[in-house]
């Protein structure tokens, strides 16, 4: 499918063979608080949702695609339709790029546009949505920079338990953005 190929990555759907790598994201702490993941996720669960990956966007609202290289396939990462509604024509969408050695390299750029214009192609879409906490400048560099425009605030959203050891945790707000066509 020419629309999920780039010019350095392409997207895939989610193979049995990435079950370790679905498993150490899954399973990375510093990610939990955008996943809205507090426990852990065994192999044996994630296995039943690989088993599911399949399942159509209309029936379960959700399509997870992996971020490969184009010059060797491997992994780097996954992007996420979610939410997706299509009596109102609309999707949200987020990604992660897992390793710090890709990162601020155009992958998670790429794979964006790739997959918003999939959405908008492919699920006729009106707009797609994300949210991001005010201190993640690099990815509200990355959406502002794809077109998407702040749209508004939600104020102490997220609540973040990863801070210094001692204190408890705090509430970051975070901001809506839209892409509309």
């Amino acid at each position: 499918m020419t629309t999920l190929k780039g010019e350095h990555i392409f997207l895939r759907a989610l193979e049995p063979s990435d079950l370790d790598f679905l498993y150490n994201l899954e399973n990375d702490e510093s990610l939990w608080e955008v996943s809205n993941t507090t426990t852990p996720f065994s192999k044996y669960i994630l296995q039943e949702y690989l088993d599911n990956s399949h399942r159509d966007i209309y029936d379960v609202k959700q399509l997870r695609l992996v971020i490969c290289k184009s010059e060797d396939e491997r992994q780097i990462g996954l992007i996420d339709l979610f939410d997706f509604d299509p009596k109102h024509n609309r999707v949200g969408v987020g990604l992660v790029i897992f390793s710090e050695e890709e990162k601020r390299k155009g992958f998670a750029s790429e794979a964006l546009q790739l997959t918003c214009n999939y959405a908008f192609k492919y699920l006729n879409v009106h707009q797609i949505f994300a949210g991001i906490t005010e201190e993640n400048h690099g990815s509200i560099t990355l959406f502002e920079k794809a077109g998407f425009e702040r749209s508004g605030i939600k104020k102490d959203w997220i609540f973040s338990e990863a801070v210094p050891a001692g204190r408890q945790g705090i509430y970051k707000s975070e901001c809506f953005y839209q892409l509309i066509r």
